[in-house]
């Protein structure tokens, strides 16, 4: 069952097929975040000059009060390991043998998606609870690194680098794996969630019912 407030495009999937396993970055800062022309050029670059391909999600309405027109430059120099969507089925492409990072705002979707699917991600938080959460991924859990808010192309550059290639990365990555082994637990049937739901049911929502 699909909740996505954008029409998917799976062409994205046919192109991650024909990646190297571990080798892309898929970006994309969810539904509701913007940004300003400025900070996603600067985004631009610094996924351009790691040299790594990369899956970015760009909404029509992902730059403040413009348009999402990135430099021609940018489209020449990133031409063979590029490939830009409006949207796509975030689960299936987190779930990619391709794909090896997420680089993400770290809403709470995002964020349960990229644990379950065992996937690193370098957050870029921007509003409510993604602070939060990236402090969790990055602090406690191990699988985050973060990107500031004032946005540079060698820094994003360098963490994309790490994430990807890094000592940090690949320790990142190793705890991912142990987290969507968690999750997976957790999800079963006899699993903590699922009995936690059912408690839930029992001692809240039935109890004034008998």
């Amino acid at each position: 069952m699909g909740s996505n407030l954008w029409k998917e495009e799976p062409q994205c999937l046919q192109w991650l097929d024909l990646k190297e396993p571990k080798s892309v970055v898929y970006v994309n800062f969810g539904s509701i975040t913007v940004m300003t022309a400025n900070q996603m050029v600067e985004f631009a670059w610094g996924l351009a000059n790691s040299k790594k391909p990369f899956l970015w999600i760009i909404r029509p309405d992902l730059v403040r009060g413009d348009s999402a027109i990135l430099p021609p430059e940018f489209i020449e120099e990133t031409k063979d390991r590029c490939f830009m969507a409006s949207w796509c089925p975030q689960e299936e492409v987190l779930n990619h043998n391709a794909v090896a990072g997420f680089l993400t705002h770290s809403g709470w979707n995002s964020t349960l998606e990229s644990i379950s699917s065992g996937v690193a991600m370098a957050s870029w938080p921007f509003f409510a609870e993604q602070q939060t959460n990236c402090w969790f991924a990055c602090n406690e859990w191990g699988i985050g690194i973060e990107i500031d808010n004032d946005v540079k192309r060698e820094k994003v550059e360098k963490l994309v680098r790490e994430l990807m290639e890094g000592r940090k990365g690949e320790e990142m990555r190793e705890n991912a794996m142990e987290w969507k082994r968690k999750a997976e637990k957790a999800a079963c049937l006899d699993g903590p969630s699922l009995l936690n739901l059912d408690r839930l049911i029992n001692e809240v929502l039935l109890e004034g019912h008998e």
